[in-house]
């Protein structure tokens, strides 16, 4: 990484040891100083005393003479804004904002064990004003494009324990009742990153939905939308699954 190619901060010292924090970060291994020197573009005397400083402040380690990676102080202050964020509070501002493109609620669900909990929900009143409300409405994954979204990231044999402990039962008579039918329909939404709900759960409304991914791009929730079945449009799937993405980035995925 050359120098130049960063957005430069006012202060050069700061540019430098930015640039040596994002090289470490960019190897698994400890880096070497010559090789650090011949990346940044820096005299290996001024990364040489940049990494010391740094050392110091316990943001570099040196695990060997002459050799450097990134150190704990790091990963202590990565915790505490990771404990400082949650998904509600990140969805909420583009969960408004995708309302506004669509008219029709926006949903933000949860997993818990096999089924998924509405946590959020943006919908406009008489009104016109929007609003967010804690729903905390419960239905099978199977029936939803959320629960979708999480049977999809479960292996083959937990799916099938999945159906054998709740029979894979239906709602509509639209709903996938038959294993073969679900493990199809999964491998769809592995393949497209999205789900969708065809009046599955409830006659008259069908849904689609997007994940939103954590840090360690572990499933955390789906932001979907639910509509009127003759009412959802196609066109709000890409803005649902960048939605999803502006979320997820906010809690520190990076995909």
């Amino acid at each position: 990484m050359s120098l130049k190619d960063a957005h430069t901060p006012t202060i050069q010292v700061l540019a430098r040891s930015f640039a040596l924090l994002d090289l470490l970060a960019s190897h698994p291994d400890p880096v070497s100083l010559k090789e650090i020197s011949e990346r940044t573009g820096l005299h290996p005397s001024t990364a040489h005393r940049i990494l010391n400083d740094l050392a110091i402040g316990r943001y570099v380690d040196r695990p060997q003479a002459g050799s450097y990676r990134l150190g704990m102080r790091l990963l202590e202050l990565g915790n505490l804004v990771k404990a400082r964020l949650d998904v509600r509070d990140a969805a909420l501002g583009p969960m408004r904002e995708l309302h506004k493109v669509t008219h029709q609620p926006v949903n933000l669900s949860i997993r818990q064990s096999d089924e998924i909990i509405y946590v959020e929900r943006t919908y406009s009143e008489r009104s016109g004003m929007q609003v967010v409300r804690a729903v905390g409405g419960r239905a099978p994954l199977h029936l939803t494009s959320v629960g979708k979204l999480f049977l999809a990231h479960d292996d083959a044999a937990r799916v099938r324990a999945y159906a054998m402990r709740t029979g894979l039962t239906g709602h509509t008579r639209n709903s996938i009742t038959e294993l073969g039918r679900l493990e199809r329909e999964l491998a769809s939404v592995r393949a497209n990153g999205v789900a969708r709900d065809d009046e599955e759960l409830e006659l008259g409304v069908r849904c689609m939905a997007a994940g939103i991914y954590d840090d360690q791009g572990k499933l955390l929730a789906g932001l979907s939308v639910s509509a009127p079945a003759d009412r959802l449009e196609e066109s709000w799937l890409e803005r649902v699954k960048s939605t999803a993405a502006q979320i997820s980035a906010a809690l520190g995925y990076r995909g």
